[in-house]
This record gives structure tokens, C-alpha cells and sequence, in this order.
């Protein structure tokens, strides 16, 4: 029974009770957040707004230091959205904090139906103010400029980096110059090029012995092969 006592003695005096507990400021959790949200935002376009709402009051959480921020998965913080806050300490602890995030950019809009596989020009859209509702939007002209969308784009559409590639150098089934260069020789021959490919991507080339070669497709239209 001594024994018992004792024990429970040590435990009433090591183990404060809930309501002796130094709690986790909610403002510092939120300030956390926020300096989180402007880092990762302050390299897009425009002016940024951040909002990070108030944490429910009732919301009780062991005071730490220092905290953590991180996102969950890799949803972009645009809109509406949630940043987590953590404690790694002993109790660790985490919550998610629900944040506002707008930005207020110039959009390229076009200005007229787009054709597929059409090479755009300066007068095929113009600049809006708008929002950036999600990521790949495009802001500035020449990232559209000398393109080519990937399907048909209607009048009025904003312009997004997924909806355009960049021109083919060179086309499926047509002949063209492999390069194969190898210890300081460069010997320069010809074939059929089996896929479509922009500058810079990987072509696959029939020789005229049958044998196919990969290869990169440069800016001139040739394909640079690497042994």
C-alpha cells in the first residue's frame, strides 16, 4: 500500500494536469503558416494575397518549439487550400490550418479560335487581367509566342503551358540527317524518322540497312545520335 502511494504521489506531482498544461500559441501556428505560404508562392506571377483563417478556440495543443510547416501531397496552394503545421517534439502534434490563396495576374487570353498544330503569333491572343485559378497558366507572351497547341483552343480561353508544345523539327516518315558523333568523328548519313519530335526530344531513325537508331533532334532539324 506504501508502495501504491508513492506512486500515485509521483504521478500527481510529474504529470500536471490538462488544465496546467502550457498551451500552443494558435498565433504563432498561424504565422508559421503564413511565412510557409509566402515562400512557396513567392516565385509566381502577379500579386500574391494570403489568407490563413483563425484555428477554433476550443483547439488545446502542448506549447512547442520550434514548429514545422508542410503541405500534404502536391496540390498547389492556389484558392482555397490547407497548410499543415507540426510539432516534432515529445508529444508531437499536427494540424492543418485552412488558408485562402489568390493571385492577381495579367492572363494570355485568345483572341480568336486557335487550329491545332498552328504556329502562334502576337496577334493570336492578348492580356487580361484575371486570377490564376490553377498552375501552368500562361502570363507572359513569350511562352506562347512561336507555338503550337495540342487540339483547338476556343476564342476567349485562357492560355495554359499544357495546351501548347513546341513546334516539331523533325516529322514521322520523313528523311532526315543523323549525326553520329563519336571520339572526336562526326560522320553525317540520313534516314526515315519513325516518331515526330520538337527540339531537344528523343527520335528514333530507320537507316537505310534497317537498323534503328536513337538519337536527340536539334534545332536544325537533324538528329545528333551518341554512342
Amino acid at each position: 500500500m506504501k508502495y501504491l502511494c508513492s506512486t500515485l504521489c509521483v504521478l500527481l506531482v510529474c504529470a500536471p494536469p490538462a488544465w496546467a498544461m502550457e498551451k500552443q500559441s494558435h498565433a504563432l501556428i498561424r504565422d508559421t503558416a503564413l511565412a510557409y505560404a509566402r515562400a512557396q508562392t513567392q516565385s509566381l506571377p502577379g500579386k500574391v494575397s494570403i489568407q490563413i483563417e483563425n484555428i477554433d478556440a476550443r483547439t488545446a495543443l502542448p506549447a512547442c518549439t520550434p514548429l514545422e510547416a508542410f503541405q500534404s501531397g502536391n496540390s498547389p496552394l492556389l484558392g482555397k487550400t490547407s497548410i499543415g503545421v507540426r510539432c516534432n517534439g515529445n508529444p508531437g502534434w499536427s494540424i492543418f490550418v485552412q488558408a485562402t490563396i489568390r493571385v492577381s495576374a495579367t492572363l494570355l487570353v485568345a483572341n480568336h479560335p486557335l487550329l491545332q498544330n498552328k504556329v502562334l503569333n502576337a496577334n493570336d491572343f492578348s492580356l487580361r487581367d484575371g486570377e490564376l485559378g490553377q498552375p501552368g497558366i500562361l502570363t507572359d507572351p513569350a511562352q506562347a509566342v512561336g507555338k503550337m497547341p495540342r487540339f483547338g483552343i476556343g476564342a476567349g480561353q485562357v492560355l495554359r503551358e499544357d495546351m501548347l508544345r513546341a513546334p516539331f523539327v523533325v516529322i514521322q516518315g520523313k528523311t532526315t540527317e543523323v549525326r553520329v558523333n563519336s571520339a572526336g568523328i562526326s560522320v553525317r548519313t540520313s534516314g526515315e524518322a519513325l516518331n515526330n519530335a520538337a527540339e531537344g526530344q528523343a527520335v528514333q531513325v530507320r537507316m537505310p540497312s534497317g537498323q534503328v537508331v536513337s538519337g536527340m533532334a536539334t534545332a536544325a532539324g537533324d538528329v545528333e545520335v551518341r554512342p
